[in-house]
């Protein structure tokens, strides 16, 4: 979960643009499926390299068919290997795609990216924010500060890509 293209006002930076890639190559170490909103942004870029690297890439779509996604939404197909249309908008897609995940990674992120982790918080999901990206992933600790609730939700932080994806596997396999 992460920023789409509009939701970084000065563009993709080099460092993201790295930190995104080296998430996705992460992903496919270990063997694990990626599932993202086949949306466009840092996500785009984190789906394209996971799929590069072996990762099955599964995008899930707030559209209800292809020509939607694309002409209607602007979204991407290319860096999936199957899309699910769901066909319930944004905030739907959002609900969807973070119950079918068991983890929920964040790179930077707005609003969207912010509805994404009130709902993994919600569902108690394990939650690892790459810090030190921007956005909603630099903010986690400051959310929940100031809106405890105890959900069983396990968050983790760390600026390394690699590390968080391990650390997240590990609270997962217990």
């Amino acid at each position: 979960m992460g920023s789409a293209d509009d939701a970084l006002p000065d563009g993709i930076s080099k460092d993201l643009r790295e930190k995104a890639e080296q998430i996705g190559e992460a992903i496919a170490k270990h063997n694990a499926v990626l599932l993202t909103g086949a949306t466009t942004g840092l996500i785009y870029i984190a789906g394209q390299r996971a799929r590069q690297a072996g990762a099955l890439h599964i995008g899930i779509s707030p559209a209800s068919n292809e020509r939607e996604h694309e002409k209607e939404f602007n979204l991407p197909t290319d860096a999936c290997d199957a899309i699910i249309y769901t066909g319930f908008g944004l905030k739907g897609r959002n609900v969807v795609l973070v119950r079918s995940c068991d983890i929920v990674i964040f790179i930077a992120g707005a609003m969207g990216s912010l509805n994404e982790f009130t709902i993994a918080h919600d569902e108690g999901k394990v939650i690892g924010c790459l810090v030190g990206t921007g956005g909603v992933a630099d903010e986690m600790d400051y959310l929940l500060k100031k809106f405890s609730k105890d959900t069983g939700a396990k968050v983790l932080n760390d600026p390394d890509p690699e590390i968080l994806i391990e650390r997240c596997l590990e609270l997962v396999a217990g």
